[in-house]
C-alpha cells in the first residue's frame, strides 16, 4: 500500500497532544500504515502500542522497530531516544483524533452504515454493487467500534473512490464519537431493533443513539433509511432535506415490485426508483435480504451506477460466515446465522425457513443483552416459531428455556427439543435429524453455536 497522506509522526504528535522525540527528517516523513497489532508492520509503518487487559503491547515496540517500524507512539516514556516515537496521554484517544485527521485528508466518499440488525450483510451487499464502478474499502470483519472505525479509516489510500464504513455502538454518545471520525457523505440504517436494552432502554433510546450518526454528515449528505420500519419513518428530514426511504411497501422511495420466491436460491424482483426501473436477482432468500438489496440499488443509482451494475453486484453477492450464509453439505442445506441474534432478526430467519419445501429444523440459542424484558422476548420468540409450521425445534441454553415455554403454549404437540446445555444437544443431533433437512442455526455470538455449525459440516 502507499504511503498515508499527511500523516508525518511530527504532524501527528501535534493532532493528538502527544510529544514527538527523535530525528527530524524521520519525523517528517509519511508513514506507510498504522497498526495496533505489531505483526501487521510494514517497513515504514507506524505501531501504535496500546495496553490490554492481558497484554502489554509496549513490549513489543523494540521487535516492531527491528521489523521496519518508521515510529511507534505510547503513553510510556521513550526507551530510545534516538528512534522516532510519539509520547500521548491516550493511545485510544489518539487512534481517534488521528483518524479524524486523516479522514480530512482523504478525497473520499464514504457511505457510514448502522442499524440493529443487518449491518454487516448491508455492508457487503453494497460493497458488492459499490465495487463493480469503483475502487471501493469496506470495513472488514466487525472492525465497526471506536478502535475499530480508526483501523478501517487507516486502510484508506489514494486509489480509493469509495469507502462503506461500518458503525456499531451499545450506548449512547457512542455514534458521535465514531461519527466525528467518519464524516459520512451518505449514511444508511437498516432497522432499529431490540438491542443493546441494557444501555439504551428501550427502541425509542436505540433511535436516539443510532440517529446521532447525522451529527457528523456533510452539509450535502444523503440519508437512506427502512421506511418500513416504525421508528425510522419518524425522521422527517435531516439538514433540512427529506431522507431516501427503501423497504418492501409502495409508500417507500425505492420498492420492489414483481417479486417472487425462488426458495432458498432468493428472490427475483423488479427495483422500482423514481425515473428507474430494473429487474434484480437477490441470491439469499428472505425479505430481509430484498431490503438490503433495495439501500444498495438506491445508493448505486445515486453514485451513478448503471442499471446493469447494479443487478450484477446483487446478484454476485456472497455473504460472510455466520451472516445468514447458506452452506450445502453431503446431508443437509445450513442457514448458519450463528454471528448474532435478536428478536427481529430470529423472525426474520424463521419466516425464511417456514418458506423452504424441505423438512424444516431450527435449532436456536440464546440471545444477550436484550435487558429487564430478556425471558418475555425469548417466550415470544418460542410462540412465533410454533406458529410457522416447523419440523423440529431445539432450543439450547438458559433463556431458550423460555423459547420452549413459549412453543408448548401454543402447540404442546409440536415437536421440540430443549437442552440446557450445547453438549447435550451435540449428543442427540446424529439422533435427530435425518438426511435432507434444512437447517436454521442462530444464537448470540457468546453462545458460539459455530461449533454447532462445524458439527454439523461433518455429519
Amino acid at each position: 500500500m502507499g504511503k498515508m497522506k499527511g500523516m508525518t509522526p511530527q504532524k501527528l504528535a501535534e493532532v493528538c497532544g502527544g510529544r514527538y522525540t527523535g530525528p527530524e527528517a524521520e519525523g517528517a516523513q509519511e508513514i506507510t500504515c498504522l497498526v495496533t497489532d505489531n505483526r501487521q508492520i510494514e517497513a515504514g509503518g507506524m505501531f501504535v502500542a496500546i495496553k490490554g487487559e492481558k497484554v502489554d503491547a509496549n513490549r513489543f515496540i523494540p521487535a516492531t522497530y527491528e521489523a521496519g517500524a518508521l515510529c511507534c507512539m505510547s503513553e510510556d516514556a521513550p526507551g530510545d531516544m534516538t528512534k522516532p516515537y510519539i509520547q500521548v496521554a491516550s493511545c485510544l484517544q489518539a487512534l481517534k483524533d488521528m483518524a479524524a485527521y486523516y479522514r480530512t485528508q482523504c478525497q473520499v466518499k464514504i457511505v457510514g452504515i448502522t442499524g440493529s440488525v443487518g449491518k454487516t450483510t448491508t455492508k457487503e451487499m453494497l460493497a458488492s454493487v459499490l465495487s463493480r464502478h469503483y475502487h471501493t474499502l469496506k470495513t472488514q470483519g466487525n472492525f465497526n467500534n471506536e478502535i475499530g472505525v480508526p483501523l478501517t479509516l487507516f486502510r484508506l489510500r489514494e486509489e480509493h473512490e469509495v469507502a462503506i464504513v461500518e458503525m456499531g455502538i451499545s450506548d449512547f454518545g457512542e455514534m458521535a464519537r465514531l461519527t466525528a471520525m467518519v464524516k459520512p457523505d451518505l449514511c444508511v440504517i437498516t432497522n432499529i431493533g431490540q438491542c443493546h436494552l441494557e444501555q439504551l432502554g428501550d427502541r425509542d433510546g436505540v433511535l436516539r443513539a443510532k440517529t446521532e450518526i447525522f451529527q457528523g454528515l456533510s452539509e450535502q449528505g444523503t440519508v437512506y433509511l427502512n421506511g418500513d420500519d416504525d421508528k425510522l419513518v419518524t425522521v422527517r428530514e435531516v439538514h433540512g432535506r427529506s431522507p431516501v426511504f427503501f423497504g418492501i411497501g409502495k409508500q417507500n422511495t425505492v420498492y420492489p415490485e414483481n417479486m417472487s420466491s425462488k426458495g432458498l436460491a432468493g428472490t427475483e424482483m423488479d427495483v422500482v426508483i423514481p425515473g428507474r426501473r430494473f429487474h434484480v436477482q437477490v441470491p439469499l432468500p428472505g425479505m430481509h435480504m430484498v431490503t438490503n438489496a433495495l439501500a444498495a440499488a438506491a445508493i448505486g443509482v445515486d453514485l451513478g451506477l448503471s442499471d446493469e451494475e447494479i443487478a450484477e453486484g446483487i446478484q454476485a453477492f456472497r455473504p460472510v460466515d455466520g451472516h445468514s450464509s447458506i452452506l450445502e453439505t453431503d446431508r443437509f442445506t445450513v442457514m448458519d446465522d450463528c454471528y448474532n441474534a435478536n428478536p427481529v432478526s430470529m423472525r426474520a430467519g424463521l419466516d425464511v425457513l417456514a418458506e423452504v419445501s424441505e423438512r424444516k429444523v431450527a435449532i436456536l440459542g440464546d440471545m444477550f443483552e436484550l435487558g429487564e424484558a430478556e425471558e418475555q422476548m425469548h417466550y415470544d420468540i418460542g410462540v412465533y416459531a410454533a406458529g410457522k409450521g416447523i419440523d423440529l425445534l431445539i432450543f439450547i441454553g438458559d433463556l431458550a428455556k423460555q423459547y420452549a415455554l413459549g412453543a408448548c403454549s401454543v402447540s404442546p404437540a409440536q415437536t421440540m427439543q430443549y437442552f440446557a446445555t450445547q453438549e447435550e444437544a451435540q449428543m442427540a443431533l446424529p439422533s435427530l435429524l435425518k438426511n435432507g433437512d434444512a437447517i436454521f442455526v442462530k444464537a448470540s455470538h457468546g453462545m458460539h453455536f459455530e461449533k454447532i455449525v462445524a458439527t454439523l459440516r461433518e455429519m
